[in-house]
């Protein structure tokens, strides 16, 4: 007797036609799929979140000390204040300071984008001659993971100034906190890059050397390209945290964001500038976080696409 067809039905008992939510075209965030229940969907999202809310806003507004909060962290003429700033009363504008954030976000950025690239490279590279490279490279992917970054800031800002040397010694806090967020970022963003090279299937390479490309053209034309493609989501998470880290250069002195708050909070005994500043980090960061969430969903859609053709 000629034994029954396995059947394509999932375990769950999901008819065959019904199509499966892990491949709707819906939001995921609101819980919808394409395949109906949209409206219904937003209105249940919508009500519970309300309700979520106000049970929020009633436990802070209730609690004993919910006035002393308000007025200490969320005074609204605090907060204007040390958005605006004063030089005159002894104070910065967060909101201005933040532009020194920014800035340290975008160099670090560029610079870690090359300098974990070479590492990853050099680490992946073959052949007994590059052995000390690799070494060194391990070496210092192992350090700048394990020592946490406001001691190598420390390091940085302080130990550098202290050689005396003309041109090292000689640059203000935000090079320094720059240079030790290059250091440290690299270490873990070359990890990245590595994982990215090795998810690169061996036939790639393969085919790379069967068109006649050496190691390093098929490094640069076959490999990189699609362990870059592959990388870009994971880098992104990496770079909001940069962008919060920015704010541990104010050890060394820097008037950023949070130095800005915190002379302010020095000053009115106050701490709703510190309320304005992490608003303003939100600001930068969640549209970054959803556009990573977009590259993963586009990602996971292309793989899924490419997988069922």
């Amino acid at each position: 007797m000629t034994p029954p067809a396995p059947s394509l039905q999932p375990p769950g008992g999901l008819p065959s036609g019904e199509p499966l939510l892990l491949t709707g075209r819906g939001s995921r965030l609101l819980g919808t799929n394409a395949a109906g229940g949209s409206a219904r969907g937003v209105a249940l999202s919508t009500a519970s979140t309300l309700v979520v809310l106000a049970v929020v806003a009633a436990v802070f507004l209730l609690a004993p000390g919910s006035a002393a909060v308000r007025h200490t962290f969320f005074n609204p003429s605090d907060m204007w204040h040390s958005l605006i700033g004063d030089p005159a009363k002894g104070y910065y504008s967060v909101g201005a300071a933040l532009w020194l954030n920014i800035r340290m976000f975008l160099a670090a950025e560029a610079l870690i984008l090359v300098l974990a690239l070479v590492v990853a490279v050099i680490r992946q590279s073959p052949g007994p001659v590059l052995f000390p490279l690799r070494l060194a490279g391990t070496v210092y992917v192992d350090i700048f993971r394990g020592v946490p970054l406001i001691l190598v800031i420390f390091a940085v800002g302080f130990g550098l100034p202290a050689l005396q040397l003309s041109v090292v010694s000689t640059q203000n806090a935000a090079v320094y906190g720059v240079l030790a967020l290059v250091l440290s970022y690299s270490a873990y963003v070359s990890e990245v890059y590595r994982a990215g090279l090795n998810a690169v299937h061996p036939s790639q390479v393969a085919a790379a050397r069967s068109i006649g490309l050496r190691n390093w053209p098929a490094l640069r034309y076959v490999i990189l390209p699609q362990a870059i493609r592959t990388v870009i989501p994971p880098l992104l998470n990496d770079f909001i945290s940069l962008q919060k880290d920015t704010a541990l250069v104010s050890v060394l002195g820097s008037i950023e964001a949070n130095r800005a708050a915190e002379i302010y909070s020095d000053t009115t005994f106050n701490y709703s500038s510190y309320t304005v500043a992490a608003i303003l980090f939100l600001l930068l960061t969640i549209p970054l976080a959803r556009f990573t969430d977009r590259l993963i969903a586009r990602d996971r859609a292309r793989r899924l696409a490419g997988g069922n053709g």
